[in-house]
């Protein structure tokens, strides 16, 4: 492989409690499209996407692994209720009205829209599970 434009995300995975929940809130305040809905083991992932990209997110149960112990699910669960797993930054081209749209579905807050000192607009909410969506203007050329 001799360029690095060979290589490109297919997905990333975020941790949800509840799948209507989240579809609700990546699908009807977002605007992605859902791409797969698998059941499995019975364990739910649904994979939505943006309709003008091909990155897709993956949906899954907290500690998806069919192998995690007890624990690591229970621990995975307390995790994701204190908003402490990873989220996702995604792009936008307006931040103040992406803002007042999220806030006005009744998003978590985390951050009004501001100038950061490193050329970004953004703001950040927490999804129905608690993770931190945060959603980047970069500035006009």
């Amino acid at each position: 492989m001799d360029r690095a434009t060979d290589v490109r995300l297919a997905q990333c995975f975020i941790a949800v409690d509840d799948h209507d929940k989240a579809l609700a809130f990546y699908c009807d305040v977002l605007g992605f499209e859902v791409r797969n809905d698998v059941g499995f083991e019975g364990m739910r992932w649904v994979t939505v996407g943006s309709p003008d990209q091909d990155v897709e997110i993956v949906l899954e149960p907290p500690a998806a692994s069919p192998d995690a112990s007890p624990a690591d699910k229970q621990a995975m669960a307390e995790l994701l209720a204190k908003g402490m797993l990873r989220g996702v930054n995604f792009t936008t081209t307006d931040c103040d009205a992406l803002f007042e749209r999220v806030r006005a579905a009744g998003a978590d807050v985390l951050q009004e829209p501001v100038d950061q000192p490193y050329g970004m607009r953004d703001c950040a909410f927490r999804d129905p599970a608690g993770n931190m969506v945060r959603f980047l203007e970069r500035p006009a050329d």
